[in-house]
């Protein structure tokens, strides 16, 4: 047993290394000297491909015999070399099977030269590198661990660095991040304190300085290292976090920067994020499955049935075999090729469709998932709503500022910085003056805090006129953009801007805003704390440059602030009163803090922060310690606006039969507000609001309660959706499906992904997730269909799903019209490929029954190749531009989509109805040539096979709806194609036969008995007992 786990340990160490599970380790990395390395690092080189040259044809060849159908036409390929098994010529089993596997060959090989040439481009981008020889240029792909390489402004940053130096004069640069993190907005980076102040960037080759980094990870958002300076007097220790690194796939936005390679190749922070989504099968596809597995079954029935009615004589064995061969159609090898053909086109229609422009589809397997969903998740915020933040009120406690009294707020503000500082005696003041005195200060106190606490940067760019630098020193106006990391703070800055306090400048340690008189007011950056989704709340130290005051401002979530400002009695009840207007409540406070007090409490941060292990823990403790009995400036309203056309599109959607089930991250009455303004919820619907819930026994209380409502709307927030699911999931989820409308705030992107899974478990029925942002892309790829919207949070959610829109309303149409379009017709193909092989192998059934069981082919050779290509492959395969009703009539009565939620165009029902018509109709052109023909055994085929062709044609003709110009070409192609073979098939057919008045009629009556009851029986049907589409269309 040692032995085996010896061989096993040795085989698999490789093996992990090679697939990138080995054993990742801190390192230590010298500035400038690769070769000082202490382990071997990986080679910088992107790979996305799935094969190599060697293992391309193997793998994909593996890939497609993993599959019981392919192995199995494989096998009977194969079979055609034994002697005793021949059934004809090799071909007639070699080409078909041959035709699949070069097409799926094509079709990757094609995916693999654009892999192989999107990694080429990346991997030989030239980037230049410092060396003890000067600049010299190095292909990313040829970049090490230690190397310093400089990045110049619109470059991607090629590996994982620490920044060290820019070229800016303000000391940072702005990173555009969005291909690694989804945010479109601009994230600000440092560099390391004591390479910045170097006077040139060759020094850094002078000096004697290596960075400690930690083990690399998948966590992009934080990073824990030092940086030491071993030949300074003293020795320089820096510690290094998220702020001052460079990770590969960013792009550097203002500047040109230099850095030291920490991470390489598969350690990469964005290689290592690059998880391999679930390989989404849609359920259509395993209903095709489960059918072809009864017509496998069926096979081997037929072919036991066919030996035993031979009394199991002679070598049976073998007879078996020969059925198993002869009856091999009744499995449609053509089946999955048609279906995958069906899908490209499908998809195609969905990109070219002008009234959903933008629209990309990702996943070109699963366009059928569309006419059937159930369930739709929806994010919020960017998805039902804009992203788009307008400042709507402030809040001050005793007073709130609407949008029709911001002029007030402007008068205050201008009144603070006009009006002499020396109060009036206050024997003379009169007591409105006071009061009025107090409000002015107060709002002023509130707008200064605002105009600062944020990670709002000022950039200037030239518009013509003035160029960047002159408008940088002047502060132009007009040339004035603000970037952040989130649209909330730049609404903020930019009302501040509106009521005269103008954000103006920023650098790394200071700050300018300008007053309503042109005043320029200087504050020095101290410490800043930035926002994050555990702390939700933000901070900054700052030192008014012209009095010397130190103040510590904070905003951040009422649920945080509520336990740090003082004791006040209005706080709960107006930020529960602005989130039920709908607006995004943010809580605005201050501390003053002595010289003392703040060296004290820098001191022990930069402890902290120097800290290798638990410095998150150590350095929230110290910051803590200033986070108490802060003063309560003001509370801020934002709104963000609903998109266009949100509450017609869910109306749709409720009259498909779809539930639309809201998770988002945004507080319970902000969300109940936004649900309510969009109609997921109707003016007339009762709401329950779930009771926060902690314990098992209040958990069962509240869903207790919650079961004697009836048709009402559901409304719950995150911590208390995790104790229900932990005690009572299945009770939880039964109550939760049978609600019109589900509300989940406060959801983590886990949750989110979480009641998808437990949704897809609980009722087996397809879901839908719709997002746009970074948080949303576990819920998307969790999904049966998952659906991005390209928004104001970058593109990550994007990339991520099946289907990207631009736009929530283009939901409407994606899934009414192409997704009842793309199954529908999936449904009448596949049954039609069915049909067309149940046909044939019904006549061989017949024929054999008919002369004593023999195992001998009726059609051979081209005859057979020619029935399911050339001949009907045309009229079978336009079935896929087939549509019952208008694009408008399916929008505007969403009532038909419901009917495809019980999966009836795909059924046992239709299935077994398209079995019975094979049956009949092979029997007919059988047993009709057998009875009509005269001498020689020739004319059977010819009178049997060209009626085969004909009733094919027809049924294809009497399956269509809706006639498009190129099913007529297809019908009359392959009509002409038949008729022009003929003179080829002589071996078959005898063409003088062909061309007799005996031969028409016999074909005609043939021909007509096996196709007209059925057009009869659909003309009764549409009289008597019509489809609803029938009833709009007339």
């Amino acid at each position: 047993y040692d032995v085996f786990l010896l061989i096993c340990q040795a085989w698999c160490c490789p093996w992990s290394r090679c697939c990138g599970m080995g054993d990742f380790r801190p390192r230590t990395v010298w500035l400038g000297h690769p070769e000082k390395r202490e382990q071997r690092y990986p080679r910088n080189v992107i790979n996305n491909q799935k094969y190599n040259f060697f293992t391309f044809l193997p793998g994909v060849l593996f890939n497609q015999f993993k599959y019981f159908f392919n192995l199995y036409f494989l096998l009977l390929a194969c079979s055609q070399f034994v002697e005793e098994l021949r059934l004809g010529a090799l071909y007639t089993y070699w080409v078909p099977l041959g035709l699949v596997l070069i097409i799926t060959i094509m079709r990757e090989a094609i995916e693999e030269i654009r892999c192989y040439l999107r990694d080429k481009e990346v991997n030989s981008q030239i980037y230049s590198k410092l060396s003890t020889r000067g600049t010299v240029k190095v292909k990313s792909s040829g970049i090490q661990v230690g190397d310093l390489i400089i990045v110049e402004k619109n470059q991607r940053v090629p590996a994982d660095m620490i920044f060290l130096r820019t070229s800016e004069r303000n000391g940072s640069c702005f990173l555009r991040t969005d291909q690694l993190d989804g945010e479109t907005d601009w994230k600000l980076r440092l560099p390391v304190a004591c390479t910045q102040r170097l006077p040139t960037a060759g020094d850094l080759l002078q000096i004697r300085s290596y960075v400690y980094a930690e083990e690399p990870n998948i966590d992009i958002h934080n990073f824990i290292g030092t940086f030491t300076r071993e030949d300074g007097d003293p020795p320089v220790n820096e510690s290094l976090s998220i702020e001052n690194t460079l990770w590969a796939s960013t792009v550097i936005a203002s500047g040109t920067v230099v850095g030291v390679v920490i991470y390489t190749g598969k350690e990469l922070r964005s290689v290592m994020n690059t998880s391999n989504p679930r390989h989404k099968v849609g359920l259509f596809d395993l209903e095709v499955n489960c059918l072809t597995k009864i017509l496998f079954g069926a096979l081997v029935v037929v072919s036991l049935v066919m030996v035993a009615l031979q009394h199991f004589a002679g070598r049976w064995y073998l007879q078996i075999f020969r059925f198993l061969l002869l009856f091999s159609h009744i499995v449609p090898i053509s089946l999955r090729v048609n279906l995958d053909m069906g899908k490209m086109v499908f998809s195609w229609m969905i990109k070219k469709d002008s009234k959903i422009p933008g629209t990309v589809v990702r996943a070109s397997t699963i366009p059928e998932q569309l006419g059937r969903i159930s369930y739709l998740l929806t994010d919020k915020t960017g998805t039902l709503t804009q992203n788009e933040m307008v400042f709507r009120r402030l809040h001050l406690g005793t007073v709130a500022y609407g949008m029709d009294s911001m002029d007030e707020v402007q008068s205050h503000v201008f009144s603070a910085y006009t009006q002499p500082t020396h109060d009036l005696p206050a024997s003379r003041a009169p007591a409105a003056t006071k009061v009025r005195k107090t409000i002015s200060s107060r709002v002023h106190e509130a707008v200064k805090a605002i105009a600062l606490v944020h990670n709002v940067t000022p950039v200037y760019e030239s518009n013509g006129v003035t160029d960047q630098a002159e408008a940088e020193q002047h502060y132009e106006d007009t040339c004035r953009v603000y970037q952040a990391s989130s649209p909330d703070e730049v609404s903020l800055v930019q009302w501040t801007e509106s009521v005269g306090l103008t954000l103006v400048g920023r650098d790394q340690s200071s700050m300018q805003l300008r007053t309503p008189t042109g005043q320029i007011l200087n504050f020095t950056i101290l410490q800043i704390f930035p926002f994050t989704y555990e702390s939700k709340r933000m901070g900054i130290i700052v030192r008014d440059e012209s009095t010397g005051e130190i103040t510590f401002y904070m905003k951040g979530a009422d649920v945080v602030m509520s336990g740090i400002v003082q004791y006040n009695d209005w706080l709960e009840e107006e930020c529960g009163n602005m989130a039920r207007e709908g607006l995004r409540v943010l809580v605005v406070s201050k501390k003053s803090l002595t010289e003392e007090q703040y060296q004290d409490f820098e001191a022990r941060y930069v402890q902290a922060k120097l800290s290798v292990h638990d410095r998150s823990l150590k350095v929230a403790t110290v910051i803590e310690s200033l986070e108490m009995e802060m003063e309560l400036l003001c509370l801020t309203g934002v709104e963000d606006q609903l998109q266009t056309d949100v509450r017609p599109t869910l109306e749709i959607l409720r009259n498909a039969g779809i539930k639309v089930w809201m998770l988002t991250g945004d507080k319970l009455e902000t969300a109940t507000c936004t649900a309510k303004n969009a109609h997921l919820i109707t003016r007339n619907q009762d709401i329950h609001i779930f009771r926060p819930v902690t314990t098992r026994g209040e958990a069962h209380l509240e869903l207790n309660a919650f079961r004697r409502k009836h048709d009402c709307a559901l409304v719950i927030s995150g911590d208390s959706l995790e104790v229900c699911l932990k005690y009572y999931e299945y009770e939880f989820m039964e109550l939760a499906c049978q609600c019109p409308a589900v509300v989940c705030c406060r959801c983590t992107p886990t949750q989110k992904a979480q009641i998808v899974r437990l949704l897809q478990e609980r009722t087996g029925k397809l879901t839908c997730a719709v997002g746009d942002g970074g948080n949303d892309v576990s819920m998307i790829q969790e999904a049966d269909c998952g659906v991005g919207v390209e928004g104001k949070e970058g593109k990550q959610a994007s990339l991520a799903a099946d289907f990207s829109v631009t736009q929530f309303k283009h939901l409407g149409r994606l899934l009414m019209v192409h997704g009842r379009n793309s199954y529908k017709r999936s449904a009448a193909l596949s049954q039609f490929v069915i049909h067309r092989s149940l046909c044939i192998s019904t006549m061989q059934a017949v024929f054999s029954s008919v002369f004593y069981f023999a195992s001998v082919p009726l059609y051979q050779g081209f005859l057979i190749i020619g029935y399911s290509t050339i001949y009907t492959m045309f009229p079978v395969f336009s079935l896929v531009l087939d549509k019952d009703v208008k694009s408008e009539v399916a929008m505007l009565y969403p009532e038909l989509y419901k009917d495809l939620l019980k999966g009836r165009p795909l059924s046992f029902k239709t299935f077994l109805i398209w079995v019975l018509i094979s049956i009949y109709q092979g029997s007919i052109i059988m047993y009709g040539a057998l009875l009509l023909f005269e001498s020689e055994f020739v004319h059977i085929v010819a009178i049997s096979f060209t009626s085969l062709i004909l009733t094919e044609l027809l049924m294809v003709a009497l399956t269509i709806q809706t006639w498009h110009w190129l099913m007529i070409v297809a019908e009359l192609l392959s009509l002409a194609s038949y008729v022009a073979s003929l003179v080829f098939l002589h071996e078959f057919i005898d063409i003088y036969f062909i061309t007799t008045v005996s031969f028409l009629w016999k074909v005609t009556v043939i021909t007509l008995v096996s196709c007209l009851p059925l057009y009869i029986l659909k003309y009764l049907r549409r009289r008597f007992s019509p489809p609803n589409y029938s009833k709009l269309t007339s």
